[in-house]
């Protein structure tokens, strides 16, 4: 099958800013079937979807952005509160986009970065989301805050989870500091550091990601384009998403948690065997705290990138959770 065949791929401006998106191709007349909307993570763009779209293609209408900040769509300079790229800023340009399309309610599912823009825009439209999935994270604030939900696999020479915690995912504190320093060096070579995490995190390698989607993550990540300030506008927006999620999201969430605000609609977790978040976190008693409708979990036998190590298991389990 070719690739992303029967989708379009398009540019719309939301808010003033370009979005750029793929979606099924014949959307006017599958008018009858239920909208089905995918957030990427980091460090990819929509494309990671290309093997769920094709096994998914017919029984929902695909919408499949770039995040702000990433692929296409657009990377400006952040402000110094990170509100730009808050996932709350993130998630209404979303709700933005699919006001542009005619969507009112729709499914929503989010992988790592886009599971986050996914849980803010389920507390803040709640009306608008049907169901949601989330795959492969626990909360933001629970995970920065060290609640693991159980005791953490620990091994190594110093048996502390919060050691544990910030070596595998040093990029969390990497990214957050002030710019430029992690530009910088993540631009000094960005292809050797794209590969190290597009293979990291239980993954075991590069060899699940499809030729064509590896060299649209090289071309979007490894973007030569300069800001205003003279960064790499794409490794620029992507660390700003980092920092908002040290800062501003940290506060947003803690508001609505002292507010009582939960998840309204029912959720499903898909966490990999492999991963950190496995040997960290028990993510189904994590996320039914926040949410108030039923959550259902399911461990894949992967690493994090789980809708491309198992496209079709990830195709199944979405199908039969977005009814």
């Amino acid at each position: 099958m070719a690739w992303f065949e029967g989708f379009e791929r398009q540019t719309l401006t939301v808010m003033g800013l370009p979005v750029c998106y793929r979606q099924s191709a014949d959307w006017a007349a599958q008018a009858h079937l239920p909208v089905l909307v995918l957030l990427h993570g980091f460090p990819q763009t929509h494309v990671m979807w290309h093997r769920v779209a094709q096994n998914l293609r017919g029984r929902y209408r695909l919408v499949m952005p770039d995040l702000r900040g990433y692929g296409d769509s657009s990377h400006a300079v952040g402000d110094a509160e990170h509100a730009h790229y808050s996932k709350r800023a993130m998630a209404q340009e979303v709700v933005g986009l699919l006001d542009a399309l005619g969507v009112g309610d729709f499914f929503l599912c989010g992988h790592d970065r886009g599971g986050r823009v996914a849980h803010r825009l389920a507390l803040d439209h709640a009306q608008r989301v049907k169901k949601l999935c989330v795959i492969d994270i626990a909360p933001t604030l629970d995970m920065y805050s060290g609640n693991w939900g159980k005791a953490p696999e620990v091994t190594g020479p110093v048996a502390d989870p919060y050691f544990a915690f910030a070596q595998a995912y040093y990029h969390w504190f990497h990214l957050t500091q002030p710019a430029p320093l992690p530009e910088f060096m993540i631009g000094g070579n960005a292809k050797a550091y794209l590969h190290a995490k597009l293979g990291g995190w239980g993954s075991q390698g590069l060899a699940y990601i499809e030729p064509e989607a590896l060299a649209e993550y090289e071309r979007a990540f490894c973007n030569p384009m300069l800001n205003e300030q003279g960064w790499s506008a794409a490794i620029h927006s992507a660390a700003e998403d980092y920092r908002a999620s040290a800062g501003i999201d940290l506060e947003h969430d803690r508001v609505g948690r002292e507010r009582g605000d939960k998840i309204a609609c029912d959720t499903l977790v898909l966490w990999g065997s492999r991963g950190v978040v496995n040997r960290m976190f028990r993510p189904v008693e994590l996320w039914q705290a926040q949410c108030a409708g039923q959550v259902a979990g399911q461990v894949m036998p992967s690493g994090h990138f789980i809708p491309e190590e198992l496209p079709e298991a990830t195709s199944d389990a979405l199908a039969n959770w977005m009814v």
